[in-house]
């Protein structure tokens, strides 16, 4: 197991052109890719360095096949645009000109980058923050357009490829339990899904830019003076702006914790406030608000929990052999998919 000592840590401070004297650092983030191989060299510690001032900085060290140095790069390089426009995102030092440095530490090659540590992590999300995230991300695609920003790396929330709000395909890959429970309505979900995805496929075609990719999952935090943030771009990538938009909110109203007075509601209210604050900064198109409807569909038609994740999802009642359930979810995904949201804005 990747381990970085007090020693390892001084280091690499001192090349970032931070010297102390003293300091204490504790995990704040690690993945174990040993417990399923022994033999792994991959890496992600992310550790909270407290320095004697009272100033604290976030250290990652990271080796991931899919986060090469030179997209570690781009993506504090993105950041740093980010804040140098004002957005409210941690300051990221620099190594010789590069936010991201190579080092051999405890026998593993990794990339580390520093940061500023921000406090005001938000976790719980009421009308008013999302209002305020659809205007921070609004502004943030904004300069990235401005700016022809890109980061060529994938992202979580692109809905014509793999991603992680809907799965259509772990829907198919019970297809031989679901035919012979119902094919006519296996092949009625399929047939429009088909058409589904041909509503938006155009979108696909337009122009990409960087995107911070995550902004939802915990990773805002609000300064002392009230200003809404936002940390870690390790899923920073190329994005359809738009689709990056309707993704997030829908993140945001579904995935996070919400007040208690909006219980039974929290989606409805949190995706409006999400995409009104959106459209105030950057207006959607005639064009976007058409097609919303469809992506929306798609999303809640084949939503990850529903469909292998939670304990009461497709999946889990294919392989329980609860024909039942099965076919409720099947009349619950058609359904989802002949609902057409207007685009609440």
């Amino acid at each position: 197991m990747f381990k970085a000592t007090e020693k390892d840590i001084r280091r690499v401070l001192h090349d970032y052109g931070i010297q102390v004297k003293s300091f204490t650092f504790e995990e704040l983030e690690r993945y174990h890719y040993e417990k399923d191989d022994p033999e792994s060299r991959q890496v992600r510690l992310i550790a909270k360095v407290n320095l004697q001032n009272g100033r604290s900085l976030v250290l990652r060290f990271k080796n991931e096949d899919d986060a090469p140095q030179e997209i570690m790069e781009a993506q504090s390089r993105f950041a740093a645009l980010l804040h140098s426009r004002g957005i409210e995102t941690p300051k990221a030092y620099t190594s010789e000109g590069f936010y991201a440095r190579h080092y051999l530490i405890d026998g593993y090659d990794v990339i580390a980058t520093v940061e500023d540590f921000e406090d005001g992590e938000i976790k719980t999300v009421d009308p008013i923050t999302a209002r305020e995230t659809g205007e921070l991300l609004a502004r943030m695609h904004n300069i990235a357009e401005e700016a022809d920003a890109h980061v060529q790396s994938e992202v979580l929330f692109d809905p014509l490829a793999p991603n992680d709000l809907f799965d259509f395909d772990a829907f198919v890959k019970c297809e031989e339990k679901l035919l012979a429970i119902d094919s006519e309505l296996y092949h009625a979900i399929v047939q429009k899904n088909e058409w589904l995805v041909s509503q938006i496929r155009p979108f696909g075609n337009e122009l990409r830019y960087a995107v911070q990719g995550d902004i939802s999952d915990c990773n805002l935090y609000r300064t002392q003076n009230g200003r809404l943030g936002v940390f870690d771009f390790n899923r920073c990538g190329d994005n359809n702006l738009f689709f990056d938009a309707v993704m997030q909110a829908v993140f945001e109203a579904r995935l996070m914790d919400y007040p208690e007075e909006l219980a039974g509601r929290q989606e409805e209210v949190i995706l409006s406030s999400f995409l009104k604050g959106y459209h105030q900064v950057r207006p959607f198109s005639e064009e976007q608000k058409a097609v919303f409807p469809y992506l929306h569909a798609l999303i809640s038609a084949f939503w990850w929990g529903d469909m292998k994740w939670d304990e009461d999802s497709l999946t889990k009642a294919i392989e329980s052999g609860d024909c039942s359930a099965a076919h409720e979810w099947m009349e619950r995904i058609y359904q989802h998919e002949l609902y057409l949201l207007p685009m609440p804005v």
